[in-house]
């Protein structure tokens, strides 16, 4: 049976040009290099310019997508952001990206879902590519994290970094098989009960500020570990594929003791994740694309390839979603 999957068939990244690195943070916070590196995996970190706003990041990323792909502007009639870090409270990144990128009048959104938000807008995204809804769609995660940080707190202002990740979906016809070419599988997840454990303490209804982040971090990560390995299992389910069919993962770059744990409690072969988390930290919703892009460009993930991704946010929310390249 023919059926219409979405498939990506361009990616593309892009990290300011400031790079800051764990000896830059020990000059101003009760850190070091080692205490770092141990505990996180990460050694540097990107940091937006002052006048360089969350769009900026996701037009660069989008137009190495497009060119990946063959598009150009023109062609775009979805765009969809993932990201929590606005340039404005309204409105969208999306619309934002749509102009700056000069494309045409054409559907455009936002999605927050934090950490977890490529994930989930590469599954709004393939709903309107499978259904026929479009035909050019651009998913962008772009995060601008530093924005957040309290920088006297030395648990959570290591972790984060700036950059932004896309990629183009388009249709293509399969047979309905875990053969075909495209998005394979989904498993999305929220539980708002737990909304305390990761969160940014201001908004515009509550305080009217922007809030810096706030995080437990023992606490996430025990819940990060179980239930991204769930959504991982249920995710393979609906794609009817097994964990040792997958031939990369791509897991979000939080944390390197994360990942290796997910990893772990799946049975999964390290020379199989792809690990960007040093580079760049946690660029929340951008984090997954930027590491997809990285394999990519270097050659490790090639067409016919299936790829899992996963990530976990605020929310808390979390997903995966098997696909074909």
């Amino acid at each position: 049976m023919s059926v219409t999957r979405s498939a990506v068939t361009g990616v593309g990244s892009y990290l300011p040009e400031n790079i800051v690195t764990n000896d830059d943070l020990s000059k101003f916070v009760d850190t070091t290099d080692e205490w770092i590196v141990e505990r996180t995996g990460i050694r540097q970190r990107h940091k937006a310019a002052d006048d360089q706003p969350t769009s900026d990041l996701a037009v660069q990323a989008a137009l190495r997508a497009l060119e990946a792909a063959g598009r150009t502007a023109a062609d775009i009639d979805l765009i969809v952001v993932a990201t929590t870090t606005p340039d404005m409270t309204f409105p969208s990144v999306a619309s934002i990206v749509q102009r700056k990128l000069g494309a045409p009048v054409c559907n455009a959104f936002d999605i927050q879902a934090v950490c977890s938000g490529f994930v989930y807008a590469l599954s709004v995204a393939d709903g309107f590519v499978a259904r026929g809804l479009a035909r050019c769609a651009l998913v962008i995660g772009a995060e601008e994290m530093t924005r957040l940080m309290d920088w006297t707190d030395r648990s959570t202002c290591v972790l984060f970094g700036d950059g932004a990740g896309a990629v183009v979906l388009e249709p293509v016809e399969g047979q309905g098989t875990p053969a075909d070419r495209g998005v394979l599988g989904f498993a999305l997840r929220c539980d708002g009960n737990k909304t305390d454990l990761l969160y940014v303490d201001g908004g515009p209804a509550s305080t009217g500020t922007v809030g810096h982040l706030r995080m437990a971090g023992n606490q996430v990560f025990r819940h990060a570990v179980v239930n991204i390995a769930e959504a991982v299992t249920a995710a393979c389910e609906a794609a009817n594929i097994q964990i040792s069919d997958v031939d990369w993962f791509v897991p979000h770059q939080a944390n390197q003791r994360i990942i290796k744990g997910v990893g772990d409690r799946l049975g999964l072969d390290e020379d199989k994740v792809i690990l960007t988390v040093a580079d760049h930290a946690n660029t929340s919703a951008a984090s997954i694309p930027l590491a997809l892009d990285t394999a990519v460009k270097d050659g490790r993930i090639k067409p016919g390839d299936l790829v899992l991704m996963e990530a976990m946010g605020g929310g808390l929310t979390w997903g995966a979603v098997a696909l074909r390249m």
